[in-house]
């Protein structure tokens, strides 16, 4: 029997596919916590226009730079849930700001919708040149009989350049002494200078200055080896299992979005990176392609969250 209930059941249901349909009816912003022309700028610019051809809409890049991402991520978290309004992000924005600010006025598990992470970012593990080590293994060794005598740089407090050499002493009991700059530039020239003996940093930049022979590569900190630097092993590879920390890029939506524009956006995403030149083009910025659809990207996020905060915990890190 057709009752006035399944009536309006079938309205609903009909009312539904009709918005998932025709998702999306204008241009849809991805919003940036950072000023244009960084790494997260490239990675958006490089994805747009493959993105609106997929969505047949514009895809527009506004930059809301401020507090290491967070302007951005609380004007996005603010916005309406329909899908028009995106923010592309990193691991400090999503992982480690939440540890690391004491006043955070947003929580990433909580007021956000994850739609698809798209990239991962490795980092080299580098030492000066004049340092007489050949591989991960003798310079951990060297600095192990050297306590307190071998310094490490990164481009600031909290930061990935710095959570990650703190877990690699962490993991392998060293006593090295942090030295923060503001930026990888200054720090990378102190590392040249032998003011520093070692570093963290991401890809590519650290692969140019290894094969012009200004920094010595022993390691990547990813699972795989990196085809910027094929030749130099993984952390595991030389020894130290389980050491694997990656950064990574996503895109999210405010809280709340329907499930039926996740779905479409996720696969729009998907689409994007199923793309051979979008790919290819991806690795020569630095990032690797590592798309995770809105599930198991929420799944990833839940478990990144706690390791993350334990490296800040123990790096002393805090900003207000």
């Amino acid at each position: 029997m057709f009752t006035p209930q399944r009536a309006l059941a079938a309205l609903l249901i009909a009312a539904s596919s009709a918005a998932f349909a025709a998702f999306p009816e204008k241009p849809i912003r991805v919003v940036i916590g950072f000023p244009a022309g960084g790494p997260l700028d490239q990675h958006a610019r490089l994805l747009s226009e493959r993105l609106q051809a997929v969505l047949g809409q514009p895809v527009l890049i506004d930059y809301k730079s401020g507090a290491g991402g967070t302007v951005g991520a609380q004007e996005v978290m603010k916005a309406q849930p329909d899908g028009y309004t995106l923010m592309l992000a990193n691991t400090g924005v999503m992982v480690i700001n939440p540890a690391l600010y004491s006043k955070l006025p947003y929580n990433t598990l909580r007021d956000f919708t994850p739609i698809a992470r798209t990239a991962m970012q490795p980092l080299a593990l580098l030492v000066n040149p004049k340092l007489p080590v050949k591989t991960l293994k003798e310079f951990v060794d060297y600095t192990r009989a050297r306590p307190g005598q071998i310094n490490y740089g990164s481009a600031g407090n909290g930061g990935i350049s710095h959570l990650v050499p703190e877990m690699f002493k962490n993991a392998t009991a060293l006593f090295m002494v942090h030295i923060p700059y503001r930026g990888s530039a200054p720090a990378f020239t102190d590392l040249m200078g032998d003011q520093v003996q070692f570093m963290g940093e991401s890809i590519p930049q650290a692969a140019s200055y290894h094969k012009q022979g200004k920094v010595r590569a022993l390691a990547v900190t990813s699972k795989e080896r990196n085809p910027a630097l094929p030749d130099i092993p993984t952390v595991i590879e030389s020894g130290f299992k389980g050491f694997e920390v990656v950064g990574f890029y996503g895109f999210l939506a405010p809280a709340g979005l329907p499930k039926d524009v996740t779905a479409k956006l996720s696969d729009a995403f998907k689409q994007v990176m199923a793309n051979p030149d979008i790919r290819n083009r991806m690795v020569t910025q630095g990032a690797d392609p590592a798309f995770m659809g809105s599930e198991e990207f929420g799944q990833f996020l839940a478990t990144e969250t706690p390791r993350w905060a334990q490296a800040v915990k123990a790096s002393g890190a805090k900003l207000d």
